[in-house]
């Protein structure tokens, strides 16, 4: 049994103090629609058409996992190249298969997403607002648009909840069909990997909305990956390469900076703390935050949570092992509890 306590949501944000934040993982979404965001789901949705071969990489892993798939798919283009006999044709098939394999990701998103904002009850997104009300700054790791029609959903109370993204009516081209995001904005929403219906346009980073078109969003951007207009995503499967597209990214990039910056209390919710994010979560280590609250779902003693709690743990040893003045406290919380989607 695990020899610390488990707390419940509540008591941790009694806990927490007057500076909280939030980093969302996967487990956010999964826990309003298990059967379209999880990784398995997905898997089971998306059209390997384009690549028949990809379809039997998954089975030979035996995993559904893309970002795993992705990752030894890079790794498989570095060793190849150290061989003189490896064929140059067949590196680059596998360059361009770990490319597609991302395109696949984003696709199978898109097309499983959930139509229409009202494809989730009332209800349900008051319960989500109570959640968020309670957060200075909401990071998210996750490419769905449910993060933004939740913010976007205040008819159903009355939070004041800080939703600025920094995106803005264009500067000369107010009539446009979409924002742009401003640099000189201090936004309190950051989508650290970005998101379906955030595009890099090359001179400007975009986003869909519904109110300037009276299109759905999901809708606009099937239609763009229709056309093979594709989303600003991070889905590489290392955390190096991950790091990589954010730093060439002043969007990406100017999110991350934030996330390093803050201080006060982090809670995580519905993330595995798998190594592939290192690129965010050694942040929280090197920063300034205090208390770092943890959920976990399930049995705290499951290999996953296990290996949670380590690495969260690991986080305290970090900070005392590199004589920092700022010691960090690390609590867990039982997600359960936090009843996101009522």
């Amino acid at each position: 049994m695990a020899d610390f306590p488990i707390h419940s949501f509540e008591d941790c944000l009694k806990m927490a103090g007057a500076r909280k934040h939030i980093l969302l993982g996967n487990g956010f979404s999964i826990a309003l629609k298990p059967d379209i965001f999880s990784y398995g789901s997905l898997y089971g949705k998306a059209d390997f058409s384009t690549v028949p071969h990809a379809a039997e990489v998954f089975e030979a892993l035996e995993t559904q996992d893309f970002e795993a798939v992705i990752r030894l798919l890079v790794d498989m283009v570095k060793v190849l190249k150290c061989y003189k006999a490896s064929s140059p044709e067949l590196v680059a098939q596998i360059e361009v298969d770990a490319a597609t394999i991302k395109t696949i990701l984003a696709e199978a998103i898109a097309r499983n997403h959930p139509d229409r904002p009202y494809d989730i009850t009332n209800a349900q997104y008051a319960a989500c607002r109570a959640f968020l009300f309670n957060f200075g700054h909401i990071y998210t790791l996750n490419y769905d648009v449910l993060l933004y029609w939740a913010l976007m959903h205040d008819e159903v109370d009355e939070l004041r909840i800080r939703c600025d993204d920094g995106f803005r009516h264009p500067e000369g081209n107010e009539d446009a069909p979409y924002v742009s995001w401003q640099d000189s904005n201090s936004p309190t929403v950051h989508f650290l990997h970005g998101a379906l219906h955030i595009f890099d346009a090359g001179h400007e980073i975009t986003k869909y909305t519904w109110s300037k078109t009276d299109i759905p969003i999901v809708e606009q951007v099937r239609s763009a990956l229709d056309e093979e207009k594709y989303p600003l995503f991070v889905a590489e499967g290392h955390s190096h390469d991950k790091l990589d597209k954010i730093m060439h990214s002043a969007y990406l990039h100017k999110a991350l900076r934030s996330f390093s910056s803050i201080s006060g209390s982090l809670f995580i919710f519905g993330h595995s703390f798998d190594d592939n994010d290192d690129h965010v979560l050694k942040k929280i280590p090197e920063g300034k935050v205090t208390d770092l609250f943890v959920g976990l779902y399930g049995d705290p003693n499951s290999d996953n949570n296990k290996r949670i709690i380590a690495k969260a743990f690991s986080f305290v040893d970090f900070r005392a092992e590199t004589g920092r003045r700022n010691k960090l406290k690390i609590h867990f919380f039982d997600v359960g509890t936090a009843k996101v989607w009522g």
